[in-house]
């Protein structure tokens, strides 16, 4: 055997700095390889393969097979037979063998061999890499998760470079951002996000210099898309990407893992906002009962029902055949409770297509915007011309209908800061409509038992036919808080 290995060493100097340079190649290397002519015989083994099998270089090389070292002699002729048939075998063989530690334990590794031809083109050898089975498990493992995140995962995934731009989209990433996997690549992230992209772009950053946060974050952005722009939430988490390769982790970028889960939020806040305005409801009901004025508990109900809601509110009482009185009202200028309006009682010049005669004549709720597009100055003129606040942008007027009559109309506003009126919030005013209505309803029956000689809402006279409605009451003779 010592013989052989001189052969070897007088070859390799013979050789000259190629075959250094082989050995150099092969030590680098990270997988364990070692190779066998055609007779067998153990001709390279490099340090991955001295770490794995404890053999040294020096004490393999020149060996034929593995009998007597690397395998107990029942499994050592089946396994060269094995390894030397990819000799003949087109492309790469793939085998499990239990092979022998030098100090005597055993290791089940998992060898890729390939047949290696002489210059004249007949088998000259054969060349087997090998890996213990269960870091190979662990590798196919690895790259089993990630080419299943990539491709069918049911959460986006995104791998972000330093430079914070996507260098790769899986499919479900792609379908939530409403753009395609390629479109997305080497873009930055404000093409697509029109707002929350600092956030989120922040989150990126914290990743990159400090790593992965403890717990996933939720971020809200809006989306640009050809349908138009998008509101939505996504709970992301992060990972930072470290190059396995280097001596010092060196960041390749960072791992974004998201779901969408806006609508599972934007029910959470929806639920939130009707338990609020209910018990604010509820409440509102329980200090208006404790009120002897039902025109002082009608403008209680308004002021519970503005928190969160609007932030004016304006109560004006039917006079006649669509003539309306204004007699409460929030402050002009900033916010406050709602007030009795100081006046004579003369009744509004609503223009014939205003909302709040919309309202009476639909005996239903009706929404109304100011152009978004048209300026500040032309908002405040829209709402000028329909008697409201300057700084009125959305409304929400209603009917007050008591017993089978209107009694007058409420109107709620919001300024530019709040989003329109929809739907749910007509549902919820009409509530409040039907408290405020009974209300203005009751402080008139009060007043018209009590005679004409009494403050209060019958000093108008008696309302026309066309509303069945109470006396408007004098802006002046609404009477104030207790």
């Amino acid at each position: 055997m010592s013989a052989a290995r001189s052969e070897t060493a007088e070859r390799r100097d013979a050789e000259g700095p190629g075959a250094d340079l082989l050995a150099a190649l092969l030590d680098g290397m990270d997988a364990a390889l070692c190779a066998f002519d055609a007779d067998g015989t153990v001709t390279h083994w490099n340090k991955e393969a001295e770490r794995i099998l404890g053999w040294r270089a020096e004490e393999a090389v020149g060996r034929r097979g593995f009998e007597g070292w690397a395998a107990r002699p029942a499994d050592a002729a089946e396994a060269l037979a094995r390894l030397m048939a990819a000799m003949e075998a087109p492309g790469r063989l793939v085998h499990e063998f239990a092979l022998v530690r030098k100090d005597g334990g055993r290791v089940l590794v998992r060898t890729q061999s390939a047949g290696v031809r002489g210059a004249d083109g007949k088998p000259a050898g054969v060349y087997c890499a090998f890996s213990e089975v269960h870091a190979q498990i662990d590798l196919e493992r690895s790259i089993a998760l990630s080419e299943a995140l990539l491709e069918e995962a049911s959460w986006g995934v995104v791998l972000v470079d330093v430079d914070l731009r996507p260098t790769v989209v899986n499919g479900h990433a792609a379908r939530v951002m409403g753009a395609g996997r390629t479109t997305l690549l080497g873009r930055p992230l404000g093409e697509l996000i029109t707002q929350g992209v600092e956030e989120l772009e922040g989150a990126l950053e914290h990743v990159l210099a400090e790593g992965a946060p403890k717990a996933p974050a939720e971020v809200w952005v809006t989306l640009r898309t050809p349908e138009g722009d998008r509101r939505r939430c996504w709970r992301s988490g992060f990972v930072r990407l470290a190059s396995p390769l280097a001596e010092e982790p060196v960041p390749l970028g960072v791992g974004w893992l998201f779901q969408d889960v806006t609508e599972e939020r934007l029910a959470e806040q929806e639920a939130g906002r009707l338990r609020f305005r209910y018990s604010q409801l509820h409440r509102a009901g329980a200090v208006a009962a404790e009120c002897e004025d039902p025109r002082e508990a009608a403008t209680v109900l308004l002021d519970f029902a503005l928190a969160g809601f609007a932030d004016h509110a304006l109560v004006d009482v039917a006079a006649g055949e669509r003539r309306l009185v204004r007699v409460a009202a929030t402050p002009a200028g900033e916010p406050g409770p709602v007030v009795p309006v100081a006046g004579g009682g003369i009744p509004l010049r609503y223009p014939s297509a205003h909302p709040v005669l919309q309202a009476l004549s639909r005996t239903g709720p009706v929404r109304a915007s100011a152009s978004v597009t048209a300026g500040p100055q032309a908002a405040e003129d829209w709402a000028t011309e329909r008697h409201w606040p300057r700084d009125a942008v959305h409304a929400l007027c209603l009917p007050l209908r008591s017993r089978g009559r209107t009694v007058g109309a409420v109107t709620f506003l919001r300024a530019a800061s709040r989003t329109a009126f929809e739907r749910p919030d007509a549902v919820y005013a009409e509530a409040v409509a039907v408290r405020v209505a009974a209300s203005l309803d009751l402080a008139g029956m009060t007043t018209t038992a009590a005679g004409p000689g009494a403050g209060g809402p019958g000093g108008a006279g008696a309302a026309g036919p066309g509303t069945g409605g109470p006396g408007g009451p004098g802006a002046g003779q609404a009477g104030g808080r207790r």
